[in-house]
C-alpha cells in the first residue's frame, strides 16, 4: 500500500480489491457507501477510483466522478454534502444565458432569485451550487457572476424532479426555483462565477468521471476474466488520468492530454462494448449497453476544447 499517496493506493485497491459490490437501485441506495468513502482521509481523484470501482454500473460511476470533480473545483464542501451545481437555464448554460440574480439582502448578506435545469442529482441534493448575476452587473455578452452555496432545504428553494433520461436513467435531475433565497455573506463563492467554476468544471468533470467509468470496468474486467492486455489498458488509462487531473487546469498542455485520455478512453469503450454484447442477457450488459450514449454527450465541446489548447500552444 502507499499510506501517503491516495491515488497509488486507490490503484492497487483497483487492481487488487475484491471485485463483488452490492446491487443499487437508487441514489438512496448509493449515496451512503460513497459518504463513507468520502469521509477517509483521500483526495477527488482517488474517490472517483475508489466510487467507480464500487459502482455495480455507469451511472454510480458517473456519479462518484462528478461528486469528487466538485470537490476539485470546491475544497470546502462538506464531506456530508451530496453537491449539485446549478448553472443550465431555459437559454443554455452561457454566461449571456444565466439570468438567475444574487441581490444585496438584510445583515450584509445576499437574495438568490431564478430557475435552473438540468442539474444533475438535482432532487436528491442536499447542497445547491447556483450560479448567479451578481448585484449591479450589466446585462451584456459577459456578465459578473458568483456562485452561491444554497442548502436545498432553505426557505424559497423548490426542487422539481425531471422525467428519467435514456441513459444512466438512475442518476435523476431536478428544475430548481429560487424565490428570495436568503444567504449570508459566507455563502457566496471566492472568485469569478465563470472563471473559477463554470468554466473549469467541464474539464474536471471529464477527466472524474472517465476516471470512475474507467475503474468500473477495470472492477467488471477482472471479476469477468477479460483479457489481460485490456485490465492492463484500464490501468493504463487511470494512471494517465490522474496525471492529467494534477495537470494545471486551464493550461493548454492538460487539455491536449485530456483531449488524449479521452480518445483512450473510447477506444476502450468500444472494447468492453463488445465483451458486453456478448452476454445479452446479463442485466449489467443490458445497462452497459443502454448507457453508453452517455460518452458521446457534449463531443462536440470536447472537439473544440482540444482545437482552442492546439491554437494557443501554436500562437
Amino acid at each position: 500500500m502507499h499510506p501517503h499517496d491516495p491515488i497509488a493506493a486507490a490503484l492497487d485497491h483497483c487492481l487488487s480489491a475484491p471485485t463483488t459490490v452490492p446491487p443499487l437501485d437508487s441514489v438512496d441506495q448509493w449515496w451512503p457507501g460513497w459518504a463513507a468513502l468520502a469521509a477517509q482521509p483521500s483526495s477527488p481523484m482517488a474517490l472517483a477510483l475508489r466510487g467507480g470501482f464500487a459502482a455495480d454500473r455507469v451511472g454510480w460511476a458517473f456519479a462518484a466522478g462528478y461528486q469528487s470533480a466538485l470537490r476539485t473545483l470546491v475544497p470546502s464542501l462538506p464531506v456530508q454534502a451530496l453537491a449539485a451545481f446549478c448553472v443550465t437555464e431555459e437559454g443554455g448554460n452561457r454566461p449571456r444565458d444565466i439570468r438567475t440574480l444574487i441581490t444585496p439582502g438584510a445583515g450584509g448578506g445576499f437574495l438568490v432569485s431564478g430557475s435552473k435545469r438540468w442539474t444533475t442529482l438535482g432532487p436528491q441534493g442536499t447542497l445547491l451550487l447556483v450560479t448567479g448575476r451578481h448585484a449591479g452587473a450589466a446585462t451584456d455578452e459577459r456578465p459578473a457572476l458568483k456562485v452561491a452555496a444554497v442548502r436545498a432545504d432553505q426557505p424559497g428553494v423548490t426542487i422539481v424532479p425531471m422525467p428519467e433520461t435514456a441513459f444512466v436513467p438512475e442518476v435523476p435531475h431536478a428544475r430548481i426555483h429560487l424565490q428570495d433565497v436568503a444567504i449570508d455573506a459566507a455563502s457566496l463563492l471566492p472568485g469569478d462565477g465563470y472563471d473559477t467554476y463554470v468554466k473549469p468544471f467541464r474539464t474536471l468533470e471529464d477527466i472524474h468521471v472517465t476516471a470512475a467509468v474507467l475503474a468500473y470496468l477495470l472492477r467488471e474486467a477482472r471479476a469477468r476474466g477479460w483479457p489481460a492486455d485490456l485490465r492492463e489498458r484500464l490501468a493504463a488509462g487511470l494512471s494517465t488520468l490522474a496525471m492529467v487531473a494534477q495537470s494545471h487546469r486551464d493550461a493548454p498542455t492538460t487539455h491536449v492530454a485530456l483531449a488524449g485520455a479521452l480518445h483512450w478512453a473510447a477506444a476502450l469503450y468500444d472494447e468492453a462494448g463488445a465483451l458486453w454484447a456478448t452476454t445479452p442477457e446479463d442485466p449489467a450488459s443490458r445497462r452497459w449497453l443502454r448507457d453508453a450514449p452517455l460518452f458521446a454527450v457534449a463531443a462536440g465541446a470536447r472537439q473544440q476544447r482540444a482545437a482552442r489548447a492546439w491554437e494557443r500552444l501554436q500562437a
